[in-house]
């Protein structure tokens, strides 16, 4: 480990690999800490029993621009993995998104695009003239109350840790109706998983970086700021301002991992469990991102958790308090001299994978 660096990042994830990538093909030495005891943040995937595990929930892949698909395939072979979830509402299984499976499923008698189109409008009529002012509003808006009630409602009210009346119409501001039998959930022109998980994804965009893991910005926060000319901080915005505007919100997960002796548990990669009564939202089955045949398989239930100082944040609550208590945050952070700040924690918001990667590009711009 040298002295003095370039560019310090604090976090080790997605954010961080990519724009240290760039500062790498500008010849810039990079130091990262981190503060687990691995690379890759929340995409981290760990090989157990022959099986990627995708360690902090569900990660694929998907991405509109032949850019970042063509950057991520410098770094990993991609498979053809096509996300298809599968929703389980008191024992019955539906196809998401909503699509002609899900709907002659709900309604046996409705076969035909035209006859779904009309049972929804019809069930949506409750909402005619009216502006949604929640969640569950907006949902019947959109889809009618039998979806609503079956498949959004339980499972929502689980994920935010509110009821659907007291959440913001704005999170759903429309939801995926298809009118075919199509059970590909994203519209994006490309999909898919690394072969061999994404751990090597940020191992190879960190090659030539100096890494420390187990390393806690805040446990010596001057001595690490004094070393890089540049420190793109990808933690929790609020607590590096020691909180001074109050604390922002956010939600977390808990992970129930087991390996079970059989060799295919639940025959999809991702079932959700809509209904309020199940504590956890969705089992992941993490042989099948990769098509596996090993003899066994591991399972990891999904449990969301309401957040407290210390847990693991996974998601920015952005109600309006929020985005207005991180506006007071951002305009802090931009009259920093030496600190940026990025990634879903440092800007307060929900990035997909190539999100965070198009994000890290734009400031890599501003900033080498």
């Amino acid at each position: 480990m040298k002295q003095h660096y370039d560019y310090l990042f604090v976090g080790a994830g997605l954010f961080s690999a990519t724009m240290a990538n760039e500062a790498k093909k500008k010849g810039k030495s990079c130091l990262i800490i981190e503060k687990r005891g691995h690379i890759a943040g929340n995409i981290y995937t760990e090989n157990v029993e022959g099986i990627n595990v995708h360690a902090y929930g569900a990660h694929i892949f998907h991405t509109d621009s032949k850019k970042i698909w063509d950057y991520v395939n410098e770094f990993a072979e991609f498979n053809r993995y096509t996300n298809c979830p599968v929703a389980n509402w008191r024992n019955q299984l539906y196809n998401l998104p909503f699509n002609m499976n899900t709907f002659n499923k709900i309604w046996p008698d409705v076969v035909t695009p035209e006859q779904a189109k009309k049972r929804i409008e019809e069930q949506a009529s409750v909402m005619a003239g009216k502006t949604p002012q929640n969640l569950e509003e907006q949902a019947i808006s959109l889809v009618g109350r039998d979806i609503y009630e079956r498949l959004i409602k339980g499972y929502t009210e689980k994920q935010w840790g509110r009821p659907c009346t007291e959440l913001p119409a704005s999170i759903i501001k429309r939801l995926p109706v298809r009118l075919t039998f199509d059970n590909n959930y994203f519209n994006d022109r490309y999909q898919g998983i690394p072969i061999g998980g994404y751990t090597q994804i940020v191992e190879k965009m960190l090659s030539g970086c100096d890494i420390l893991l187990n390393t806690d910005f805040f446990g010596d926060r001057e001595k690490w700021l004094s070393m890089a000319d540049k420190v793109v901080y990808t933690g929790t915005i609020d607590r590096f301002f020691d909180y001074s505007q109050g604390e922002l919100e956010y939600r977390s997960l808990r992970f129930e991992t087991e390996t079970l002796g059989c060799e295919n548990f639940q025959g999809n990669a991702v079932i959700n469990y809509t209904e309020a009564e199940i504590p956890y939202t969705r089992i992941i089955e993490h042989k099948h991102f990769e098509f596996g045949t090993q003899p066994k398989t591991i399972i990891t239930r999904e449990y969301p958790a309401t957040w407290k100082q210390g847990d693991e944040p996974y998601y920015a609550v952005n109600d309006e308090r929020n985005t207005a208590l991180y506006g007071k945050y951002k305009a802090l952070a931009e009259k920093q001299d030496k600190v940026v700040f990025g990634g879903r924690l440092g800007m307060y918001r929900y990035f997909d994978m190539d999100d965070t990667i198009a994000a890290a590009w734009e400031l890599a711009d501003k900033i080498l």
